[in-house]
């Protein structure tokens, strides 16, 4: 049975696309503006633009807000819209060139070390923030065993690295699906390097990178050696079984200034007339 309910034309899907994008364009370059000053520039009604300012709003691209001039005249105050920081994003922007240009430079002026401290002071704070997250989770599962990898690939993915664990034989693998720095780290490994050691110490343990999307792989995977150990614990509550068969031997097994006080006296009693 067909639906009743009249679907889009692809056409006009595409109309308002282009739309939508010339009224986040006007916001661009204009600043905010009310509805009306949009239909106005845009040659539509401001019915028209409200469909289209309900659609932007609903995508996080464009947020309403009451408009800070004097009010004058009768009536509600202006509302305008403004473009968000995700309505900006869409737009073309020169943050690598701009960072490729920067790190160059502390090249030039400071050799590789001076490269790796920028690599390792701009993942700090990336640190502090997966590591309150992988101990928050871990304390919430109130004694059960957790998994620091699966922890910390949900924490990676809140910071847009769309990150992902998994086990394998011998160990595990922490995957990362996008790279916000990939076409820095093409040409700076530093970056990738020290990304590398902040998730060894998150996860407890020496790990290896097998590929990276900065280098033309699919995606970045560290490998991380098993066998591995559900929780925070890096060292055993007990005694291993070797330890406790050498405790046991110590127990039982008599001392030696004992044993040569125990020969002492059987000669000096053979030495003593009858």
């Amino acid at each position: 049975m067909e639906s009743l309910v009249a679907q889009p034309r692809p056409s006009a899907t595409a109309d308002d696309g282009r739309t939508r994008d010339r009224v986040t364009s006007l916001l661009l370059e204009h600043g905010p503006q009310t509805a009306t000053e949009l239909a106005a520039r845009l040659g539509i009604s401001p019915a028209a633009v409200r469909r289209h300012l309900d659609a932007l709003q609903a995508t996080g691209r464009v947020e309403e807000r009451q408009s800070r001039d004097a009010h004058r005249g009768r009536g509600r105050p202006a509302r305008r819209f403004h473009l968000t920081d995700a309505g900006r994003s869409a737009f073309p922007h020169a943050y690598d060139d701009l960072a490729l240009t920067a790190l160059r430079y502390v090249a030039a002026a400071g050799g590789p070390d001076a490269v790796r401290a920028v690599a390792e002071q701009q993942l700090a704070g990336l640190e502090a923030r997966a590591s309150s997250a992988v101990e928050q989770a871990v304390q919430a599962a109130d004694g059960a065993p957790v998994d620091r990898a699966q922890a910390l690939a949900a924490a990676l993915t809140a910071e847009g690295y769309a990150a992902t664990a998994s086990a394998i034989s011998g160990g595990g693998q922490l995957c990362q699906h996008h790279c916000p720095v990939a076409h820095v780290a093409a040409e700076f490994p530093q970056l990738c390097e020290a990304e590398t050691a902040v998730i060894g110490r998150l996860v407890g343990t020496h790990v290896q990178r097998l590929a990276t999307i900065a280098h033309g792989d699919g995606i970045c995977t560290t490998h991380l050696p098993g066998p591995l150990r559900p929780g925070n614990r890096t060292t055993p509550e007990r005694p291993v079984p070797g330890e406790r068969a050498a405790a046991r031997h110590a127990r039982t097994a008599p001392s030696t200034s004992t044993a040569q006080t125990s020969t002492a006296l059987v000669n000096d009693r053979e030495r003593t007339p009858a």
